[in-house]
């Protein structure tokens, strides 16, 4: 229901803008065509869509030389201004861009990026890395955790939910053994806030561990397994010669020996010691308070003792 009302939206909002655009190739007020992409914009958007349209080509070519995967079509790119509207089509306020690979599109909440100078292009090499591949694995059989994880990888770590990234969650899963399980990553990401971060966590930090113990040739395997239709079990299976179950096994007690109970401290230790010190003063305080009230009941008795 959730993805038939953005496509509704996404419909809505195209047919306005693409209304605004008239007779030329050239840029007019809301799209700009270029011979990679085209792009909707907002009338107040114009340098920004200059900006993505000079960006594309040099992001698209990195994206292919690091997977050697090209794009089969022109996508098309819309900017919005509107915090409102965006959070409207995608349903949640943790978002700031969001690919949509059946439309062909992508949509970024421009809003957003103001106070950041490299989100913009770091954000649309993500959603193109998801466009990518969804055009590769046509088959649906892509599960969300590898699509994720390659899309962070591919873009630096950069997710669609940069503006709310707190990347020691998943340090703390490791810590405490709280997963969520790939098999329940394969289709959806949970809603609420922490564990939807701790999916985002979790698909980076697999993917950069299949790179780093089994190579990039393997991850690329998987995928042309899934391509070819195989589940992601037999394309883990296939390409790594280990069973998914063992991959995540592994890949868990990997990341615990690189946790630690000191590292966790060590990551807060500023804001431990801002806890130290505030307890310190509440008690000094306290204990300052304490004396204060015995003095002033001392001098009240003595007092009483003269007037008797």
């Amino acid at each position: 229901m959730k993805y038939t009302l953005l496509c509704a939206v996404l419909t809505l909002v195209l047919s306005v803008v693409t209304a605004s655009h008239v007779r030329s190739v050239e840029t007019v007020r809301g799209t700009l065509r270029t011979p990679y992409a085209t792009i909707y914009f907002e009338g107040s958007l114009d340098a920004v869509a200059e900006k993505i349209a000079s960006l594309y080509p040099i992001i698209e070519a990195d994206l292919t030389g690091r997977l050697n995967l090209h794009l089969g079509y022109h996508p098309r790119i819309l900017i919005l201004n509107d915090r409102h509207l965006f959070q409207k089509m995608v349903g949640s306020s943790f978002f700031v861009a969001i690919a949509v690979p059946q439309k062909r599109l992508i949509v970024i909440d421009y809003s957003r990026m103001t106070g950041h100078p490299f989100t913009l292009r770091t954000t649309l090499k993500h959603e193109l890395c998801h466009l990518l591949l969804h055009d590769y694995v046509a088959h649906g059989t892509l599960p969300r955790w590898l699509d994720e994880g390659i899309a962070q990888w591919s873009s630096d770590g950069m997710a669609e939910i940069i503006m709310k990234r707190n990347r020691f969650i998943l340090r703390r899963a490791a810590l405490t053994g709280r997963y969520i399980p790939l098999e329940h990553l394969e289709n959806y990401f949970p809603a609420e806030e922490n564990a939807l971060l701790l999916a985002y966590e979790e698909s980076k930090s697999i993917v950069e561990y299949i790179i780093e113990h089994h190579g990039m040739k393997a991850l690329m395997n998987i995928l042309e397994h899934l391509r070819n239709g195989d589940t992601v079990t037999d394309a883990v299976l296939t390409s790594l010669s280990i069973p998914l179950s063992e991959l995540e096994t592994d890949w868990q007690d990997d990341l615990r020996r690189k946790t630690s109970w000191l590292s966790f401290v060590s990551r807060y230790l500023y804001e431990i010691l801002f806890f130290m010190a505030a307890m310190l003063s509440i008690w000094g305080f306290a204990k300052l308070l304490k004396k204060r009230r015995d003095y002033e009941k001392s001098d009240t008795d003595d007092d009483d003792l003269f007037f008797a």
